[in-house]
């Protein structure tokens, strides 16, 4: 790994040098050779004794500078003040092939000062989950942490049970979240605060160098990230269930697959996470959310606003104030595509709500609808034996027709357009906790076939049913955990 560490040259007072707490017998799980590949780092190397030693955390590579980093956040709205990597060392930063740099970050590795009387470590099952889903994620388009390795550590982890261990290497373009200016700002650290300002501009939105007003080209930045990846969120059914501001990166990429999920039949109130009693982080309050967290941005970022407390309110507001009609064109966006739509009407709004109450009253599987759909479009009928529309649909369904005669593209173009905007697989809550399962019993194979499976998701075989059915009434998960 060649590293070149940038968070690390900034003031300690961002971070504790903290090498990861070694385990007692790591053994390979998954290397992740594409992404390694992408990142110069040789795949071979990496499924090496060496290589899973250094995943694990047992050795530490040449050029690395491990460190914990320090952020402060608000939690289900509650603000707590300290935070930080509680079981994650960022080992150091590498540059890509794109020129981008990428944060290489062990996740279950061990006590920090920030572990707030937790363990440091990670079960297994969450590792895996985090593995699967954020790879999907990924080839799904959507921006996210990526997972380099997997690794298990031959220990116990004790939660409600006794479980085996496990460390993962994540992948971020940085882990500088929301929360981390939160921590400067709650603390006074004025200087700190215009620093990380600098920082984040200088490596996530190098355009913005140099402007007027930097800490306001910032959150007007990471507004119209969060506005686009919410809504891509909303477009595949996604819901992650923590989106605490500590929880957001500024980089504008899905961070923290804890009890996040995938919805099977549309539920607009549907709440996953076990420890979202209130329904917080439901599927339709995620805009919302974001909304929030982002008014808790510009709140910390007022004081680098003006001198003025007066004006610095007013220009955070108008900031703010664009998010709603930002995130309603991402979103209006990404539905008409997944509807084949090439241009936008003034009532494709009305179209697009109304297929979804229909799903919803219909109880109708999200991803296999929009599917169908797809198939519709080319009078093409792959998918059918697992979903077809009831009659209920029939009336929207010829609305949709007379929609789609309109668009100057034609069906080839319209229907190659659905294919590749509508996937075909994601990760079921149900595989995905078989995989886990499985797992535990020694027994990877679930968890091989979907990671594989899973990165190719508008792709579509019959040999793929069991990828893409909706899951039984006994096989339905209910609940989703975070593994802390």
């Amino acid at each position: 790994m060649k590293f070149d560490n940038s968070f690390a040259r900034l003031p300690e007072r961002f971070y504790v040098r903290q090498a990861p707490v070694p385990v007692a017998d790591p053994g390979l799980v998954r290397v992740n050779q594409a992404l390694a590949g992408f990142l110069g780092i040789d795949p071979a190397w990496l499924e090496s004794e060496t290589g899973v030693h250094v995943i694990a955390g047992n050795q530490v590579p040449d050029g690395a500078d491990p460190i914990a980093t320090v952020y402060a956040g608000h939690q289900f709205g509650s603000w707590n003040p300290r935070l930080g990597d509680g079981r994650a060392i960022l080992l150091g930063e590498v540059i890509g092939e794109d020129g981008e740099r990428y944060d290489i970050q062990l996740k279950g590795s061990g006590l920090t000062p920030f572990s707030r009387g937790g363990d440091g470590r990670a079960p297994l099952g969450p590792i895996l989950r985090e593995y699967i889903v954020s790879e999907a994620m990924a080839a799904l388009g959507i921006p996210t942490s990526r997972t380099l390795a997997a690794v298990t550590t031959g220990e116990f982890v004790y939660r409600e049970q006794k479980l085996d261990g496990g460390v993962l290497a994540r992948v971020a373009r940085s882990h500088i979240r929301i929360g981390t200016l939160q921590f400067f700002a709650s603390v006074n650290d004025m200087d700190g605060l215009k620093l990380l300002v600098d920082h984040v501009i200088a490596r996530h939105y190098p355009d913005q160098i140099g402007s007027e007003n930097p800490a306001l080209s910032l959150l007007e930045q990471v507004i119209r990230g969060q506005a686009s990846l919410v809504a891509r969120w909303q477009g595949v059914g996604f819901i992650h269930g923590v989106m605490n501001t500590d929880n957001m990166l500024l980089s504008g990429e899905t961070i923290d697959y804890g009890p996040c999920a995938f919805m099977d039949s549309y539920d607009s109130a549907a709440v996953y996470s076990s420890i979202d009693h209130g329904g917080r982080y439901s599927y339709r309050n995620q805009p919302a959310v974001a909304h929030w967290n982002l008014a808790c941005l510009a709140q910390t970022l007022m004081p680098l606003f003006a001198t003025d407390e007066d004006s610095a309110s007013e220009i955070a507001q108008q900031a703010l104030d664009t998010f709603p009609d930002l995130f309603l064109q991402e979103y209006f966006a990404a539905l008409g595509a997944k509807l084949g739509f090439a241009t936008s009407q003034p009532d494709d709004e009305t179209l697009v709500q109304d297929f979804l109450d229909l799903l919803e009253s219909n109880r109708c599987d999200f991803t296999l609808a929009f599917r169908r759909l797809s198939e519709l479009a080319a009078n093409a009928a792959i998918i059918q034996p697992l979903f077809d529309f009831p009659e209920s649909f029939t009336d929207w369904l010829t609305r949709w027709r007379e929609r789609c005669a309109q668009e100057p593209i034609s069906e080839a173009e319209r229907h190659d357009q659905m294919m590749t905007t509508n996937p075909a697989l994601i990760p079921r809550n149900h595989l995905v906790e078989a995989a886990i399962a499985q797992a535990y019993d020694k027994d990877f194979s679930l968890f091989h076939q979907l990671t594989e499976r899973l990165s190719q998701p508008f792709e579509y075989s019959p040999a793929d049913e069991y990828l893409a059915t909706p899951p039984r009434p006994d096989q339905i998960v209910q609940q989703t955990f975070c593994g802390t």
